[in-house]
């Protein structure tokens, strides 16, 4: 792109010389640019599912090391993370567009950007943000009309799963994100919104960080009536039943969880991770999951 942008100034000099209007002048330019493959790297999983869904798979040149979805990632060049970058690699490979998650490592994203590369940090902790992030790279990538399309598929969605549980009682729940030491998911995230958009209470509301730890003491007390846990597995739709119950077996033999209703009536509901914990173009998937398992009556 930064090729690119020198044979503009040089076309934009001879139009000038030729006395092309500015109106011309404008249009041969925004032209050229739509012609114009961008060269991007995403170091955020979540970015790059919404770039694929943009059809802006052939234009990824580079993906973080925790990419893998849709599968046709699996064969783009891996360039570390949004905090372990591979910043001599991403210099040779001259992107035009780098996205990155929760800020990145500063001292890359300087030499980045002094480099002449785009670096765009996108952090959506919730479902608005979620579509703003969309409709923002629609406009970054000339995908526009696509980006609109898809968040006008997600928002009806979401109304249609909200209409179905809004109005039925409060299920309290508890989402695990990490089991030592114990972690979940507190107000002012995205999975929060996703819980108590789907009927549940999240009976960490009460916490005052998105990303709290949390002890086993106030997880009996709140006695959650189901426990949602994504399972540290590679592939989720590879899992057996078999492997699944062994995640459930280690969750009831913890010290003290028999006094959890959830736990007791084995209520342990194994969430995809790459779904529930990605705030990117499946989000409203994840609502879905959250909801059908909550309010299995309405669904």
């Amino acid at each position: 792109m930064k090729k690119v942008m020198l044979v503009l100034m040089v076309l934009l000099s001879v139009l000038t010389m030729v006395g092309c209007s500015k109106n011309e002048e404008v249009s041969v330019v925004e032209e050229i640019i739509q012609d114009q493959p961008l060269r991007i790297i995403s170091l955020s999983p979540s970015q790059t599912e919404n770039l694929f869904a943009l059809g802006l798979g052939d234009q990824i040149i580079g993906v973080s090391d925790f990419c893998d979805y849709p599968a046709e990632v699996l064969t783009i060049e891996k360039m570390g993370s949004s905090w372990t970058i591979n910043l001599e690699r991403i210099l040779e490979m001259d992107p035009d567009i780098v996205f990155i998650y929760a800020g990145g490592q500063p001292e890359a994203v300087e030499q980045m950007n002094d480099a002449g590369i785009q670096v765009v940090d996108f952090t959506p902790e919730s479902i608005d943000e979620v579509f703003e992030s969309i409709l923002e790279t629609g406009e970054l990538t000339n995908r526009v009309d696509e980006a609109q399309r898809i968040v006008e598929e997600l928002q009806t969605e979401k109304e249609l799963i909200v209409s179905k549980v809004k109005d039925l009682p409060k299920v309290p729940v508890f989402y695990q994100i990490w089991d030592e030491p114990l972690q979940t998911a507190g107000p002012g995230s995205f999975t929060h919104e996703l819980i108590e958009l789907a009927g549940g209470e999240n009976i960490a509301g009460d916490t005052d960080t998105e990303y709290p730890m949390y002890s086993v003491e106030a997880l009996v007390e709140k006695n959650p009536e189901i426990y949602f846990m994504p399972p540290h597995v590679q592939n989720f739709e590879e899992m057996t039943e078999e492997m699944a119950e062994t995640y459930r077996e280690e969750v009831r033999n913890r010290p003290g969880y028999d006094q959890i209703k959830a736990i007791r009536e084995n209520k342990i509901e194994l969430m995809e991770p790459n779904i529930s914990s990605r705030p990117g173009v499946r989000i409203i998937k994840g609502l879905r999951m959250f909801a059908e398992a909550i309010h299995p009556e309405v669904f």
